[in-house]
């Protein structure tokens, strides 16, 4: 599991606060990538424990910044990929940089609705992460060209999600509207202020 030392603990965590055996059960893991009604049973002591422990964050940022994130906790932190993404600003897996406007962008997982296919890439339409008064948001829709694999069943007019300008799947209206709604949590939370 060491390739999978940031995703595996997120996985465990979302499957054992549902009751879930499998870490890799189709819906836990929809429910860090895209969000869904599983994240709303991990409770907040659980997720303070795996990011601390489980994740090993006491080991990899300054006493500031976990004190940060902990703060956030009770605020709606939450076990979502997003939430890691914007949340804190090192990356914690193989590369241990701190990310970039650029970075957190490739590396959320981003969705937009296609306008075009070209052979092996889509266009499609999305809101690029964006740094604006002092604060993450998500800015005006722009083109943006994602890779696709030769399983990739996207249309035009699909709404698909995407990462690191991969494409991932096609988007029912369902899961489009779990990964807006915990994206935009996410965002809020990484733009609290500190006290």
């Amino acid at each position: 599991m060491k390739k999978f030392e940031t995703l595996y603990p997120y996985l465990r965590l979302i499957a054992k606060s549902n009751k879930i055996d499998d870490p890799f059960n189709h819906k836990v893991v929809e429910a860090y990538w895209i969000g869904n009604e599983l994240l709303e049973n991990v409770q907040r002591s659980r997720l303070y424990y795996c990011l601390l422990d489980d994740l090993a964050l006491r080991k990899k940022l300054p006493a500031k910044e976990i004190s940060t994130i902990c703060r956030k906790i009770p605020a709606g932190a939450n076990a979502h990929h997003s939430f890691h993404v914007f949340n804190i600003w090192q990356r914690t897996g193989h590369i241990e940089h701190p990310h970039t406007l650029t970075t957190m962008d490739e590396c959320r997982i981003g969705w937009g609705q296609v306008r075009a296919i070209e052979k092996k890439t889509a266009v499609v339409l999305y809101e690029p992460l964006i740094y604006k008064n002092h604060e993450l948001a998500l800015g005006e829709p722009t083109s943006k060209d994602i890779e696709l694999d030769i399983k990739a069943t996207a249309k035009i007019g699909d709404w698909v999600s995407f990462h690191w300008s991969s494409f991932c799947g096609v988007l029912t209206l369902t899961q489009l509207k779990n990964i807006i709604n915990w994206t935009t949590l996410n965002l809020q939370l990484a733009n609290q202020k500190n006290d």
